[in-house]
Parts: structure tokens; C-alpha cells; sequence
């Protein structure tokens, strides 16, 4: 749990369901995407399994929620220790710009150092030009490009890619 200047940053709860299901929905209506309810269900149910190598938090304003962040813990072919990739990151549109997003980031710092991470990182579309504004000073971008397959013919495709 992370805390200060009124915001509270603390892992998934059984009972934070009601809460982070409209932060789910906002990011993917930023992204452009509507991922089925029976995903977002599954998605839910691996958020909240100690089993599962996924994992994430809501940030706090009080009684509300206003941002979400999930990250998955993987094995890497060149490090002993795990690397930590932080998938989805989401601060409400009408609170953004003071210091949510980074205290989300912030929070899968520590997290993957508590678990022994060597690195974490993040995608990010290259037109969230503000997101890169902050992700710019607290990490180093690096110059690989990404590329992908989908090699199931429903997986939600964001913004107008292929």
C-alpha cells in the first residue's frame, strides 16, 4: 500500500470489483477497444488468484477509485530474476495530471522489487503523447519496435491497427 497526498494506492480486493470495472471499461474506451464482459471476468478472477503471475492495484481518492494499473511477472532468457511488465495503466480523465499515474507506476516498482524483479516495462501507443511525457523521466525508452500476431481471430484490436 502506497499513501500520501490524499491518494491511496492499494492492491485488488474481492470487494473492489464495483470499483475498478469503470476504470476498465475507461481504459478501453481510451484504447478503443470493448474487450467482452466474460474476458474482463476472467481477467478479474486472475487479478485476485495468488496463483496467477498477474497482479495490479487502484489508486484511491477517498471512497473513490481513480486509477488502475495491472502488471504480469514473467521469466526473461537473459536474467536470473523475473521481469515485470506493466500492461495496463488508467487514471480517470477528469484527475489526470497530478501525480496518479506515477504513483500507479510507482507501485509496480516496489512491488516487482519485493519479488525480486531485475526490470519493469511498458508499452504505450505511440499518439499518448502525454503519458510519455512522464514515462520519459522516470524511465529509459528504449529502441525496439513491437510486433505481434494474433493467432485468435476475436482479440480486441486497439485503435484502427490490424
Amino acid at each position: 500500500m502506497i499513501r500520501g497526498d490524499g491518494i491511496e494506492v492499494r492492491t485488488f480486493e474481492r470487494g473492489h470489483h464495483a470499483a475498478w470495472l469503470p476504470l476498465w471499461r475507461g481504459y478501453q474506451a481510451f484504447y478503443k477497444v470493448d474487450i467482452p464482459p466474460e474476458i474482463s471476468n476472467v481477467t478479474w478472477a486472475r487479478l485476485l488468484d495468488p496463483a496467477e503471475p498477474l497482479g495490479g492495484a487502484l489508486a484511491w481518492q477517498g471512497s473513490s477509485a481513480v486509477g488502475l494499473v495491472h502488471h504480469i511477472r514473467h521469466r526473461s532468457s537473459w536474467t536470473e530474476g523475473d521481469y515485470c511488465y506493466l500492461q495496463d495503466l488508467f487514471v480517470a480523465p477528469e484527475i489526470r495530471g497530478q501525480g496518479i499515474g506515477r504513483r500507479l507506476i510507482d507501485y509496480v516498482y516496489e512491488t516487482a522489487a519485493r519479488d525480486g524483479c531485475v526490470r519493469v516495462y511498458w508499452l504505450t501507443h505511440e499518439t499518448n503523447t502525454v503519458a510519455m511525457r512522464l514515462y520519459d523521466r522516470i524511465a529509459e525508452r528504449t529502441r525496439f519496435i513491437h510486433y505481434r500476431r494474433n493467432l485468435a481471430a476475436n482479440l480486441p484490436q486497439p485503435r484502427s491497427e490490424g
